[in-house]
């Protein structure tokens, strides 16, 4: 036969977790069509001997909702071997919403996911009103990878309650019943699933809770009663973290998803410190199951956290008044300024003010490691501000304003807000052996001034799988996570896997190779706005669909994503 491209003698984890094996991957029409000896010819060949090929691998927890409007490169994520990503999630997003909510829907964007809302004006042209109005617009572009999208709770709620949905009004029968109407419409259009939010740190531009927050577990129950009215969907949802534990917050979810059949994931941390609450989380994971219940809760493989610098939206002085006079000048000048040691003195002898919720969280030292030349996530203890501080004989805040002029005010730092119990990931890693759970928070297309998590899947292969010291994780397993599990939590069957019949969308990697460089920031957002980026090393190839997206960490000027609506079958 005459291919249009096979790999050749490459290592083959095949996403199932079984021991990887050396074969050729052979790929017609955007399919795989043969795994294992392939005789024939192709269009194209890549020669993969010594190296791994592996399914494109899957990023269920993303807000690429606007990026995917006004880019075509759903980057960082597409740059790390991801050729899938699901968004809409923590249930904002930019549909359904008519005209006159444009900037209500903007504010909630801009506070919850620190996309600044000069981006959104820019690059939002809001050519839609309804969702399957902006799934035909996400349709009607082009891009380098797959994309898929939730219905998100924010919008619905205001475009079906306007200012009273926006200030968190309980919402009446009348209310749900078109919510109930809305969602069945926007699963029939290709909705994967809803998702929604209850974290308190979930705030508006304005600093307000977003209009999810507190509701009524009714809603939610009348908009699972829309998707099942259209055949069933997704549930996601982002619970607050509470101190006295997860049975109030994730109890009564849980019993809305097991009484309407439907499956539900959900986000989870680890504490740095302290008495832990997760165990609470798992048990009533394992009893919903245990009940008939299809629920994964979703852990991150590395520190959640920011990064923090001097160009970025965070850093320790941003809320003190004194850098805030500064703030506004060139970089150059700022730093020149905050080198003068009257300036010094100054800022650090004051009390910062109020900001953002994760802004305020700047100033944890124990938990602020800088970044060397090395994308360090798993950092010793010594290597923190505070450590640093104590071995130098100066305060905290000296160690770190001195830190953030490194590098002429370019030096980051990484700021580990939860997962990194004890200072160390073996807490996640035992987490992540759990069929219960499924790699998330991602974040790609959001945060864009704070985090860069989109890179896990690099970190992953790097960290975990090859340079980590004390427990590691197998390559098949590693790979099975980044795959086949979250497309099988997303109803996605019909990719993870490298088997004849599914989507040929693959990563040839070299593994000895792979290699997470530290972020970066670029200024290729609509309006001039900059972003945090984050490049790797290793990977020799990316395909979607059968054509080659990105090789050797370079995009091609192929573009063969698109909108993927609704669930998807096992090929036969």
């Amino acid at each position: 036969m005459a291919y249009d491209l096979v790999i050749r003698g490459g290592t083959i984890v095949d996403g199932t977790g079984g021991a990887p094996f050396v074969g050729d991957v052979a790929i017609e029409g955007g399919r795989i069509a043969a795994v294992g000896t392939v005789e024939g010819s192709a269009t194209r060949e890549i020669d993969a001997k010594g190296k791994l090929v592996t399914p494109g691998f899957v990023d269920i927890h993303t807000h690429y909702d606007g990026q995917a409007i006004w880019s075509d490169r759903m980057s960082p994520s597409s740059s790390h071997g991801v050729t899938t990503v699901v968004m809409g999630n923590c249930g904002v997003g930019f549909a359904p919403c008519r005209p006159q909510d444009h900037d209500a829907l903007i504010d909630v964007m801009e506070g919850v996911e620190d996309i600044p809302g000069a981006v959104m004006a820019a690059g939002l042209p809001w050519d839609w009103e309804t969702f399957p109005e902006y799934l035909d617009a996400l349709d009607s572009r082009k891009r380098d990878i797959d994309v898929a999208a939730f219905l998100p709770h924010s919008p619905l709620r205001v475009y079906v309650m306007g200012k009273r949905g926006v200030e968190r009004e309980p919402s009446t029968s009348e209310d749900r019943a078109k919510m109930r109407a809305l969602a069945k419409e926007a699963m029939e259009a290709g909705a994967l699933g809803f998702a929604s939010s209850r974290l308190m740190m979930h705030k508006t531009g304005k600093g307000e809770a977003i209009p999810t927050y507190g509701i009524a577990e009714e809603e939610i129950a009348a908009i699972a009663d829309g998707l099942n009215d259209a055949g069933g969907g997704l549930l996601q949802f982002v619970p607050d973290v509470p101190r006295e534990g997860y049975a109030k917050i994730l109890g009564p979810i849980f019993d809305i998803a097991e009484e309407k059949k439907l499956p539900i994931t959900f986000t989870m941390g680890v504490g740095n410190s302290g008495p832990q609450i997760w165990p609470q989380a798992v048990e009533l994971v394992e009893k919903s199951n245990a009940a008939g219940g299809h629920v994964t809760a979703q852990i991150y493989p590395r520190p959640i956290g920011l990064v923090i610098g001097l160009e970025l939206t965070a850093n320790p002085f941003v809320l003190c008044p004194s850098y805030q006079k500064i703030a506004h000048l060139p970089l150059a000048e700022r730093v020149a300024e905050m080198k003068k040691p009257e300036v010094k003195a100054k800022i650090i002898s004051e009390e910062p003010g109020q900001g953002h919720p994760l802004t305020e969280k700047a100033r944890n030292w124990e938990w602020i490691f800088p970044f060397g030349k090395d994308a360090d996530y798993e950092p010793g203890r010594e290597n923190s501000i505070l450590a640093r501080a104590k071995a130098r004989g100066v305060s905290p805040e000296d160690e770190a304003y001195d830190r953030l002029l490194d590098d002429n005010g370019h030096a980051m730092m990484m700021l580990a807000m939860g997962n990194f119990h004890n200072n160390s990931l073996d807490l996640v890693g035992e987490l992540m052996h759990r069929k219960d759970m499924v790699l998330g928070l991602g974040d790609g297309g959001a945060h864009y001034g704070m985090v860069c998590d989109a890179s896990y899947p690099t970190f992953m292969l790097q960290h975990w799988t090859r340079d980590r010291e004390g427990t590691r994780i197998g390559i098949a397993e590693a790979v099975q996570a980044l795959a086949a599990k979250p497309a099988k939590v997303a109803g996605l069957l019909d990719r993870g896997l490298v088997k004849p019949g599914y989507k040929a969308d693959l990563n040839v990697i070299d593994h000895a190779a792979v290699k997470l460089h530290v972020p970066t920031i670029i200024e290729d957002l609509p309006g001039g706005g900059r972003r945090l980026n984050q490049t790797a090393d290793g990977f020799i190839a990316t395909i979607v669909a059968g054509q080659v997206i990105a090789e050797n960490g370079q995009p091609t000027d192929a573009l063969p994503g698109r909108l993927v609506r609704g669930r998807q079958a096992e090929p036969a």
